[in-house]
C-alpha cells in the first residue's frame, strides 16, 4: 500500500510508503489517528502564520520557519529511532534527495502562503497536490489517465481559480505561493511512488528529515535573524507538531485502506479555518468556501478513482 498524501498532508506531511501491512486492520482507530494527524497538520500552518507575522516578534522568513520545522522534527524522529532501534536498510539516496527537495520547497512556499492569506484558503489550494501529481505522472512515470481522473483534475482546478481569481484586482500573491506549494508537493508524490514498498516508514521519515534539515540549513544562512524566545519556542513546536502529524498519518494509513481513510484527511481544512478564526479572527468568505468545496470535490473524486484502479486486476 502506498500512503498517498492528497492534503497539505501533503504541504507538509512527508508521506511514507507502507510496505506489506505491519498492523492489523482497525478502521475505527485509523479514523481517530487521521483526525489527530489533520489537527496537528493544521496546527503547523497556524504556528507558521504566527512566525511569519509580527505575532511573536519581527516576522521570520519562510526559509527560517522551514529550517525550524526540519530541525526539531529530525531531533524528535531521531530520538524515536534511537529508542526503538528499528532495522534499517540501504536507502535510495537519489530518490530521497529529489523527493526531499520538492518537499522542502513545498513546505517553505506553504509557510509563506500561510502568513499572507487565510489558512483555509492556503490549505484548500494545497489539496491540488494529488492533481498535479497525477498530471506529472503522465510524462515522468508513463501513466495513463482516464476520463474520470481528468474530470477530477478539471473540477479541482476550477476551485483553485475561484480562490485565486485570475484576471481581477483581488488576486493575492499568497494564493500563488500556495499554488506553487501544491505543484512542488505534487512532484514529490512522483518520487514517493518510486519509494513505495522499498523502505519502512520510520526509515523514510528519518532520512527525509535529515536531508531536509541539510537543505534547509544551507538555505537559511542567507535570511537568518535572531529569533525571540517566543519564536524559538514556536520553531520547536512546529517541528514537534509536524513529527506528531507524520506519526499519526503513517499509522492511520497502516491500519485502513487508503480509499477509506483518505477522505478524513480533508478535515485539515476545517481545523485550519477553526484555528484561524479563533486566534486571528479570520472568517472564510463565501468565495473561499465555494472554492474550497470545489477543490475537495475534485480531490475526493480523484481519490475514489484511484481506489477503483487499485482494486482492478
Amino acid at each position: 500500500m502506498t500512503a498517498e498524501r492528497p492534503t497539505a498532508a501533503q504541504a507538509a506531511i512527508p508521506p511514507a510508503a507502507i510496505p506489506a501491512p505491519l498492523h492489523r486492520a482497525a478502521p475505527g482507530l485509523a479514523v481517530v489517528l487521521m483526525l489527530c494527524a489533520t489537527g496537528f497538520l493544521a496546527a503547523t500552518t497556524l504556528i507558521a502564520k504566527a512566525l511569519g507575522t509580527d505575532t511573536l516578534g519581527p516576522p521570520l522568513h519562510p526559509l527560517q520557519v522551514s529550517f525550524g520545522r526540519f530541525l526539531f522534527a529530525f531531533l524528535a524522529i531521531a530520538a524515536t529511532v534511537a529508542a526503538l532501534r528499528p532495522r534499517l536498510t540501504r536507502p535510495d539516496i537519489k530518490t530521497h534527495v529529489a523527493r526531499t527537495l520538492c518537499g522542502w520547497a513545498g513546505v517553505s512556499l506553504m509557510f509563506a502562503a500561510a502568513a499572507a492569506i487565510p489558512l483555509s484558503d492556503a490549505t484548500a489550494i494545497s489539496f491540488l497536490n494529488p492533481v498535479f501529481g497525477m498530471i506529472l505522472a503522465i510524462p515522468l512515470l508513463g501513466e495513463k489517465v482516464g476520463k474520470w481522473r481528468w474530470l477530477a483534475a478539471v473540477i479541482a482546478m476550477i476551485g483553485a481559480m475561484i480562490l485565486i481569481r485570475p484576471g481581477t484586482e483581488a488576486v493575492q500573491p499568497g494564493a500563488l505561493l500556495a499554488l506553487g506549494a501544491a505543484l512542488a508537493l505534487g512532484l514529490e508524490l512522483i518520487f514517493i511512488k518510486r519509494l513505495s514498498g522499498r523502505e519502512r516508514p520510520l526509515q523514510i521519515l528519518v532520512v527525509n528529515n535529515f536531508i531536509g534539515l541539510t537543505i534547509a540549513g544551507f538555505a537559511v544562512i542567507w535570511v537568518w535573524q535572531a529569533p525571540t524566545p517566543a519564536q524559538w519556542a514556536a520553531l520547536a513546536a512546529i517541528g514537534l507538531v509536524m513529527a506528531c502529524a507524520q506519526g499519526f498519518f503513517v499509522n492511520a494509513m497502516a491500519r485502513a485502506d487508503a480509499s477509506f481513510i483518505t477522505p478524513f484527511s480533508y478535515l485539515t481544512l476545517v481545523f485550519a479555518a477553526l484555528y484561524d478564526g479563533a486566534l486571528f479572527g479570520v472568517i472564510p468568505t463565501a468565495s473561499s468556501l465555494l472554492g474550497a468545496l470545489t477543490i475537495i470535490a475534485g480531490a475526493a473524486l480523484l481519490a475514489w478513482r484511484e481506489a477503483v484502479n487499485r482494486r482492478a486486476p
